[in-house]
């Protein structure tokens, strides 16, 4: 298929009421996300929305809609639900993050690299305000998580 035809056939889904997503690129590693989940969750699914932060990731309107308003497949980011469907599906609520982080990573804790901390940090406390220090419950959940992994793949790797 010539590129022109990919082009047409791109509109004509997207023309026709089908919304099409790109692949999302991942910065944050899994085992981020987990320790992300952790520190603002306890990865607890029940919650479905708290104060305007929605699933396991506790995730606002405004990071959804900065993400690009990622959905959940077969849905439309027009609906009044979009929203809350992706931020509630675990799937659709990582590669929000991960979008989110594309777009607003930057290294936080001036150790001159972009990593999970900084991620954590810009999650909670939003890019602008990424560099002041975090609730000390959230921080502490977050580091600990961190650790913990840090120690278990030490003792994969040397077995």
């Amino acid at each position: 298929m010539h590129s022109t035809h990919i082009v047409y056939f791109v509109v004509g889904l997207t023309l026709g009421g089908l919304w099409v997503q790109a692949e999302v690129q991942k910065p944050i590693t899994e085992q981020c996300l987990v320790c992300m989940c952790e520190a603002l969750s306890g990865c607890n699914a029940t919650a479905v929305c708290v104060n305007g932060a929605c699933g396991i990731f506790r995730i606002t309107w405004d990071q959804w809609v900065d993400s690009g308003r990622l959905t959940i497949p077969g849905d439309s980011p027009l609906t009044d639900s979009s929203f809350t469907n992706c931020a509630n599906d675990p799937y659709c609520a990582a590669d929000t993050l991960q979008s989110y982080m594309v777009k607003y990573g930057q290294d936080c804790n001036d150790d001159e690299k972009e990593d999970c901390y900084d991620y954590g940090a810009i999650h909670y406390m939003g890019p602008f305000n990424c560099k002041a220090d975090m609730p000390y419950t959230y921080e502490s959940i977050f580091k600990r998580c961190l650790r913990n992994a840090m120690r278990d793949d030490k003792r994969q790797k040397s077995s």
